[in-house]
């Protein structure tokens, strides 16, 4: 038996149901059948978890993703963006793991406006959410060499590729009153997505050679470029579900290693077996990982070698030497510089301590510069020539945005989600709460002499993992209000997992849980040992003792 998302999805003439009708109804909400197709098209629905429980009247809205493969904007495309999140939203940008653009609290009657002022400025929301390919992440730094470049390339090209065909988007949002109903509308092939399409959502990363800054095991399907072709990694994903013993995070694991010409069609064969055999009954155990775990991977193997039509060459070694995040000035091929700046998880706002839109506003205005957003919430201006370097940097300064180089390494790589008061998911704090916990991690590295040490922390409001908090060397997930799981030993190069180290810790408690592991690791450390190395060869029954 099917779950009640495949029923809706089956019934809804490739995705239009009702929205045409309902966007015209002055209610300021959309029905649950509605709600669950809005996905397809960008938007969720959302109401502010503060205000319900202080009693107080909800203002319903949506966030709505913006989807950017490969991170890549033109200044014009940005400065869009910054205009209408004054025009819609809430007056902020978030930038998420996804290099996505979201836009929070956007109300009902704004959300045509919205998709039509994108669509002229070439951008979507077209499958930024929902059970469909969601936006192709690549690694966004524009160093010069031939590798990056054709990542980026392949990003666009596979983002076009695998959107669904399906007119609706166009029709509800851009054409409004030429707009078919769900009874008039033509017949539709999907001829990869097919009347149902996927059983969950599915991701796809694209690494540099070496540079593993995209989380690229974090993938349902990760494409590494070598000589000659692609090794592909296949199975990752981090989302857990409370109270789900069955579901847990997955590393992808290498499947082969593929020509370029064929490229396309061997991502699309992955996709149609997640399609066929994915599970459509559980929801929860629906990602390609628990495929791959069912079947094992020769099994999965055989399959994709059938469907590609021919053998596959066994996947290369992969050699990662780092996966930090690309921050701070760098060279470009072309005698330009890109300047990679730590947005503190993401959000784009002003604030009284740092004017971010006001800041990045004005340098892009003012030099026409690149955009690139990264999958660690960062963003990259690009292409600055070498004589505008200190105006840029002066620019920034005095709107309170501070170089990379001068914040603690710790803090300057955590990420979070969301969280409250907007995701109808968390548990717990984790955006809100993420300042005060790396401010806390930072002064008990400081006692033992290793303020200046990287370490990533990553905070969840729930087990979903939106912010791979396990593949962080500190990950911390919500469990219950106001309380979380600690994971450690995860790889600094997001080559292994996190095992649990303490459950049911709360917030307040956090730092001191882990002082006494920090003092272990300042003593007992190898010479360049990182911190997730440490805790994995030690193992976490040493480390809870």
């Amino acid at each position: 038996m099917s779950s009640p998302a495949e029923a809706v999805k089956g019934a809804s003439h490739h995705l239009r149901g009702q929205i045409l009708e309902e966007l015209v109804l002055e209610r300021p909400d959309f029905t649950k059948e509605t709600v669950q197709l809005l996905k397809f098209h960008g938007a969720y629905q959302q109401g502010d978890r503060d205000r319900r429980k202080a009693g107080e009247p909800q203002e319903i809205g949506s966030m709505v993703r913006v989807g950017i493969p490969g991170g890549a904007l033109s200044a014009a495309q940005y400065l869009e963006l910054d205009r209408l999140a004054d025009q819609v939203g809430d007056g902020g940008l978030r930038i998420t793991t996804r290099q996505d653009i979201q836009y929070h609290r956007v109300r009902k009657i704004n959300l045509r406006a919205l998709m039509r002022a994108l669509n002229a400025n070439l951008l979507t929301t077209l499958a930024a959410c929902g059970d469909l390919v969601r936006n192709v992440v690549a690694c966004p730094a524009p160093l010069g060499d031939p590798e990056r470049t054709r990542i980026q390339e392949l990003a666009q090209s596979l983002g076009r590729a695998l959107k669904p065909k399906t007119r609706a988007y166009y029709e509800i949002w851009l054409d409004g009153e030429k707009a078919a109903s769900a009874e008039t509308a033509p017949h539709e092939d999907e001829p990869l997505y097919g009347a149902t399409y996927l059983p969950r959502k599915f991701k796809i990363g694209l690494a540099a050679p070496g540079d593993n800054c995209i989380d690229a095991y974090t993938n349902d399907v990760g494409i590494v470029p070598g000589r000659g072709g692609f090794t592909l990694l296949v199975g990752g994903g981090m989302g857990m579900s409370p109270g789900v013993k069955a579901t847990h995070p997955r590393l992808a694991e290498p499947l082969c290693f593929i020509e370029p010409e064929r490229l396309q069609a061997a991502v699309e064969a992955i996709v149609s077996l997640h399609r066929d055999f994915g599970n459509r009954t559980n929801r929860k155990l629906a990602r390609l990982k628990y495929v791959i775990e069912e079947w094992g991977l020769d099994r999965f193997k055989a399959a994709f070698e059938a469907r590609l039509g021919g053998p596959i060459a066994p996947p290369r070694a992969l050699d990662w030497r780092s996966s930090a995040d690309h921050l701070g000035w760098h060279s470009q091929a072309n005698g330009a510089s890109f300047l990679g700046l730590a947005v503190p998880s993401g959000r784009v706002r002003d604030t009284a301590e740092a004017r971010w839109r006001t800041a990045l506003r004005e340098v892009v205005e003012r030099f026409r510069p690149g955009i690139r957003l990264t999958p660690q919430q960062n963003i990259l201006i690009t292409d600055i020539p070498a004589e505008a370097r200190a105006d840029v940097s002066g620019a920034l300064l005095a709107h309170g945005i501070r170089p990379a180089e001068e914040l603690p390494p710790v803090v300057r790589d955590a990420l979070a989600c969301v969280a409250f008061p907007t995701c109808g998911l968390a548990i717990t704090e984790a955006e809100r709460v993420l300042p005060e916990i790396v401010s806390g991690i930072h002064g008990a590295l400081t006692e033992v002499g290793l303020g200046g040490e990287s370490i990533s922390v990553r905070v969840t409001g729930c087990p979903n993992g939106c912010a791979r908090p396990f593949t962080s060397e500190i990950g911390l997930v919500g469990q219950s209000v106001n309380m979380y799981l600690i994971y450690l030993g995860a790889s600094p190069l997001g080559t292994r997992l996190g095992a649990a180290f303490a459950e049911n810790v709360p917030r307040g408690e956090i730092v001191g849980r882990l002082r006494p592991v920090f003092r272990l690791y300042a003593e007992g450390r190898e010479p360049g040992e990182a911190f997730g190395d440490f805790c994995h060869r030690v193992g976490v029954g040493r480390l809870r003792a």
